[in-house]
């Protein structure tokens, strides 16, 4: 059963707001993530529909949200784009290529392999903490992984979780961690693009 609401209070640093339903009642705790539609955040006080649910405390949640006025759209499922997946096949092939010619040492598969590890595992963690309401970890801190070599695991995290990966103020910043891990590990691995990278530096003072 459907339900109408007001959104009333709306957190949008945190993701989360309460709906106070027509004709009065408690307020319903609602979570960005169960918008059937995540292109567009409330910014509060839009009218929605929703159904009920109850969290492990039996608190009343709003599920399956959608704005009044616009057509509810089936979520796909998780980590269905091939893009990414295809973008981070096609590092690791370049990763272990300069590893075969000995531009990189086997470290270096390792160091990525580590690093991909504890970002996997740290976004899923935040993952567990939005949904319960637990102490959340740093976005800062989920870039320095991604810095470090680890935005492979955190790349394949947010497919998988669906986390982050609508956030566009956060995808920006992620993507330049990307860019400037990449830029680094080409500069390591070739003296060449070290050289011109230092004479395009000096050319720009």
């Amino acid at each position: 059963m459907r339900y109408q609401g007001r959104i009333t209070t709306w957190k949008d640093d945190q993701g989360f707001g309460f709906i106070t339903p027509n004709g009065g009642g408690d307020p319903i705790f609602l979570h960005i993530k169960t918008f059937s539609n995540r292109q567009r955040r409330p910014v509060g006080n839009e009218i929605v529909t929703y159904e009920l649910t109850t969290d492990e405390r039996r608190r009343p949640r709003a599920v399956n949200v959608a704005f009044v006025g616009e057509r509810r759209i089936e979520r796909s499922t998780a980590g269905s784009g091939r893009g990414p997946t295809a973008f981070v096949s096609l590092f690791l092939a370049f990763v272990a290529g300069a590893i075969f010619t000995g531009k990189l040492p086997l470290e270096v598969l390792g160091v990525y392999f580590a690093a991909s590890l504890l970002a996997f595992v740290a976004y899923a963690f935040d993952k567990s903490a939005a949904e319960k309401d637990h102490w959340r970890t740093k976005e800062s801190t989920l870039h320095l992984f991604g810095l470090m070599g680890g935005w492979p695991g955190a790349l394949l995290a947010q497919r998988v979780f669906r986390h982050k990966s609508r956030k566009q103020e956060f995808q920006t910043v992620f993507w330049a961690t990307v860019v400037l891990n990449c830029l680094a590990l080409i500069v390591y691995s070739s003296p060449t693009a070290s050289r011109a990278l230092l004479s395009i530096l000096g050319a720009a003072k």
